[in-house]
């Protein structure tokens, strides 16, 4: 028997997971698709403390958000990197500046800052950040948050769990569970082999966020639950509309604010929108209005227009809100709220909400929560880890590159750069005793060898080309239809699940 039972892959709920095993407890986890196939890799990406959030008195999440940043950058100095954000300022805009002043001022030191700059004021005539920038625009304030590639912090997280002893398996749909004596029974079924199993548990956790109410009336047959909003956000990618290493922070007349960032070395990402979805979260894509709302609202700042013929890719999600009874999707809260239910005969937590940036606090709370249901094991630990290949100072990637580049000499300058940025110190475990690019196997397109792909599928519970391409790698920004089929066709020709 299992102490918890998780439901759920994003980052809820392979943080909880990962924190629960770390402290001891026995931890099963169940994910219907592949990890970060919803909310978590549907993002814009951001290890932020949501500026726009003190708007709306969110102080408490803002703090503990601002707090995180740094906590997170020295987890995970290979997918987490700070970053400078350029907020463009207009006389008669729709913010004053005394207010952004004001936020700013919170900002910088709300949440404990050490290694991150504080806010400064740029003159755009002569900062490099204007140059793409229409004329109009000649102030800025600049702030620091941080970047993180979600997707690969979700699947990082699970991968720790099972490290410490968690039994972790995606693509298992939870089709039932009820109370016995105490505890859990919960059904399950692998989607791809259709195989059955019955696990028991002391404890469950609901961590399925779009679909956590779907959970609680399928699985629990209470059918009356809703306790989540879901807020549809889209993103669109084009090519790189500015140099440098900043991101801007745009603000549009509907009070909405969009973020263009840049994106995997030759792109630039441009989102999110803010609107109310009722569908299944499965089917979410994004619709020619949102599309229109993104390029148009770029284009407002932008010298050059942003339009739907330069968009190489488009992402959507829904992201499960609290249903605070917010009248607008964009002010509905981002805090999370965890709920424990004594009434189905054993301990059920329910998770609503929550992001990227509190996950980890979020799973602490959990804990906490946890022990209190069926008793404490360990002691918070989380703060001072490292995910996987993160072993690394915070500001040591530089250094990590010329490591990796001096070991594989023949490796090119960029790939070296991808590798660490991706897996850290586990970069080697990929190039093994490798000695040329030929021993790294079949080369896929772009800077993907088979080395790359048998270690994401043996140790990532990568399955398909679309968990490498867009998942655990963006590959598929670069890759052609042809090539992404032969590596489907390859991937397909494997064992049919190689990771543990």
């Amino acid at each position: 028997m299992h102490d918890l039972f998780v439901i759920g892959g994003g980052i809820n709920g392979c943080g909880i997971a990962r924190d629960a095993a770390g402290r001891g407890y026995s931890v099963a986890l169940a994910e219907m698709d592949d990890f970060a196939s919803g909310t978590s890799s549907g993002a814009t990406k951001l290890i932020h403390g949501g500026l726009r959030y003190l708007e709306h008195y969110e102080f408490r999440l803002v703090r503990e958000s601002l707090m995180e940043r740094e906590v997170l950058w020295a987890m995970a100095p290979h997918i987490i990197w700070p970053m400078r954000f350029v907020l463009p300022y207009q006389k008669g805009g729709i913010r004053p500046a005394w207010l952004i002043r004001l936020g700013l001022f919170l900002y910088d030191h709300l949440g404990g800052r050490k290694l991150l700059p504080p806010t400064s004021v740029l003159d755009m005539r002569k900062d490099p950040a204007g140059k793409p920038l229409k004329a109009n625009f000649t102030k800025a304030f600049e702030y620091s948050d941080g970047w993180v590639d979600d997707a690969r912090m979700v699947v990082l997280n699970a991968r720790d769990a099972a490290d410490h002893g968690a039994r972790i398996m995606p693509r298992t749909k939870v089709v039932g569970a009820r109370t016995d004596n105490g505890s859990w029974t919960i059904e399950t079924v692998d989607v791809v082999s259709g195989r059955r199993e019955t696990h028991q548990a002391r404890m469950l956790v609901n961590a399925a966020g779009p679909w956590v109410d779907q959970v609680i009336r399928n699985a629990f047959g209470q059918n009356d639950a809703h306790h989540v909003r879901l807020v549809q956000g889209s993103h669109i990618v084009v090519r790189k509309k500015f140099e440098g290493p900043r991101a801007y922070f745009f603000q549009n007349p509907d009070n909405r604010i969009i973020f263009a960032i840049p994106y995997e070395d030759d792109f630039t990402l441009i989102g999110t929108t803010d609107r109310d979805y009722d569908a299944d979260p499965r089917d979410v894509r994004i619709s020619d209005e949102e599309t229109t709302y993104l390029c148009n609202a770029a284009s407002e700042y932008f010298r050059e227009p942003v339009t739907p013929a330069d968009i190489v890719w488009t992402y959507s999600a829904v992201r499960p809100l609290f249903d605070d009874g917010a009248s607008k999707a964009q002010e509905a809260t981002r805090d999370y709220v965890l709920k424990i239910e004594e009434g189905q005969g054993a301990p059920l937590l329910n998770v609503f909400g929550g992001k990227l940036t509190t996950y980890r606090r979020l799973a602490e709370h959990a804990l906490e929560k946890i022990g209190e249901a069926i008793g404490a094991k360990g002691p918070n630990w989380t703060s001072q880890s490292r995910l996987p290949g993160g072993d690394f100072p915070a500001k040591g990637y530089e250094g990590e590159v010329a490591k990796l580049q001096q070991r594989y000499a023949f490796l090119p300058e960029r790939q070296a750069r991808h590798l660490v940025r991706r897996y850290g110190t586990r970069s080697a475990t990929i190039l093994g005793g490798a000695a040329r690019m030929e021993d790294l196997g079949r080369q896929f397109g772009s800077d993907l060898y088979e080395a790359e792909v048998r270690y994401l599928m043996e140790q990532e519970w990568a399955m398909s080309a679309q968990d490498v391409l867009w998942r655990r790698t963006k590959e598929g920004l670069r890759l052609t239809a042809e090539q992404a089929r032969d590596l489907e066709e390859y991937m397909a020709a494997q064992p049919a699940s190689l990771a543990v």
